[in-house]
């Protein structure tokens, strides 16, 4: 089936990008260097990702260099790139250890806020940083969340991918799962496309910077988060049947009708693309009541609405029934999304 991606064309683009480098060597927890493990870990990604037909690598860094955090961004952005993987090696005053992966997002408590200021400190290195960042204080946490709003397009598709990162993770590797999170990162900011920062563990934590530090680890991880990769990819290929139907007609998005505009409305996302399908069973491996809307250059697909979200469990088991596995719950309040919890408590009262 030929699949043109959201914004790479026939190809599907990954930019990976190795935290820190040159005159940044990231934290050296137990003497370790945060900089050396994570381009070891992305230049494997890269050589796997490689052999996979249809996928174009693109490398952020690949020799122990500077690379600004905006500069980063700028990469991936020329790239038209599908997906940013960021990766880094986490570090902690505490016995802390595990991993745990972030989208841009608000952060919610002091320790993602942490995180965050330590990864955003290098824009500190750069010539000009006040003006090329327009006043951005890592130190400051109104700054921080000025920053969360330009992902939000790409959000779900960012969760989708940090979600299927920690479970190889979990499930393979048996590393401690610290969950998908969300915080204020610079080099997330600056990218127009899903992408998620991945924390690979602590080198701080002296069995896991051992870990980190090796062969074993650092090809165990890479492998990992190849295969998550591979499997955002096949969730996007899949989720639009063997045969698909184009629209042939100037695209039409759907629009909910009047007396629904006036509610919460709950449907299941399904489906996340560039091409603007005919929204019919036939398309969607027989599921019914099918909905599309088209957001920034991608076409996301819904099965189902409903007001009440206690119904909400029955239409996503139907849909993870006929394969598609990461399907999620989304709502919807005067025809525009919403948080969840926001619908949720909205529709309550």
């Amino acid at each position: 089936m030929d699949v043109s991606y959201g914004q790479g064309g026939d190809k599907f683009i990954v930019v990976l990008d190795a935290g820190h480098g040159g005159d940044d060597p990231g934290n050296l927890g137990n003497g370790y260097k945060e900089k050396d493990i994570a381009l070891n870990i992305v230049l494997e990604v890269g050589k796997q990702l490689e052999k996979t037909s249809g996928i174009k690598v693109v490398y952020t860094r690949k020799t122990d260099v500077f690379i600004g955090l905006k500069d980063r961004g700028k990469i991936a952005n020329k790239a038209n790139a599908d997906l940013f993987v960021s990766v880094h090696c986490n570090a902690h005053g505490s016995q802390a250890h595990g991993t745990e992966t972030f989208v841009l997002g608000t952060h919610r408590n002091q320790t993602n806020f942490e995180v965050a200021k330590r990864e955003n400190s290098v824009i500190f290195l750069e010539d000009n940083y006040e003006e090329n960042y327009g006043g951005f204080d890592p130190n400051s946490p109104e700054s921080v969340m000025s920053i969360v709003l330009s992902q939000e397009e790409f959000l779900d598709q960012s969760i989708m991918l940090a979600g299927l990162i920690q479970k190889k993770f979990t499930e393979k590797l048996k590393r401690k799962n610290r969950g998908v999170k969300q915080a204020g990162f610079v080099v997330l900011h600056q990218t127009v496309m899903p992408s998620v920062l991945v924390e690979t563990g602590f080198l701080t934590y002296k069995k896991e910077g051992s870990y980190l530090n090796s062969k074993k680890g650092q090809t165990e991880i890479s492998t990992s988060i190849t295969k998550a990769v591979l499997e955002y990819k096949k969730t996007l290929d899949i989720n639009i049947g063997d045969v698909v139907f184009l629209e042939e007609e100037e695209t039409r998005e759907t629009e909910l009708p009047n007396e629904i505009l006036r509610d919460i409305v709950f449907k299941v996302q399904i489906a996340t693309g560039s091409k603007a399908l005919v929204p019919k069973a036939y398309n969607f491996k027989g599921l019914q009541d099918i909905s599309r809307v088209k957001e920034g250059n991608l076409y996301k697909y819904y099965y189902g609405e409903t007001s009440d979200y206690n119904k909400t469990k029955t239409l996503l088991e139907a849909a993870k029934k006929k394969g598609y596995v990461s399907s999620f719950v989304v709502a919807f309040k005067n025809g525009k999304k919403v948080a969840l919890t926001e619908a949720i408590k909205t529709a309550t009262n």
